[in-house]
């Protein structure tokens, strides 16, 4: 699903986020607007992400508040 988020700095930023399964972990796959793309998944209660990708802590906080609200519609709508 695509989604606008507001990334600290002020800018709007418009995502692409879909999640898969790699090895028994649930990981989400974040696409931005200028092509780059990342991987995080949540361990306990803070979004991590790969080795591979340089996200600021600040912007990894602010996908994973967009995640967790995505995860809080999809329980509240299957109940």
């Amino acid at each position: 699903m695509e989604y606008k988020i507001k990334l600290p700095d002020g800018t709007l930023q418009l995502i692409k986020i879909t999640s898969a399964y790699f090895k028994a972990w649930h990981v989400w796959n974040v696409h931005f607007d200028d092509g780059k793309a990342v991987m995080l998944f949540k361990l306990g209660s803070e979004w991590m992400q790969r080795n591979e990708d340089y996200l600021d802590a600040h912007v990894l906080n602010a996908l994973g508040i967009c995640i967790d609200k995505i995860i809080f519609r999809r329980k509240a709508i299957a109940f």
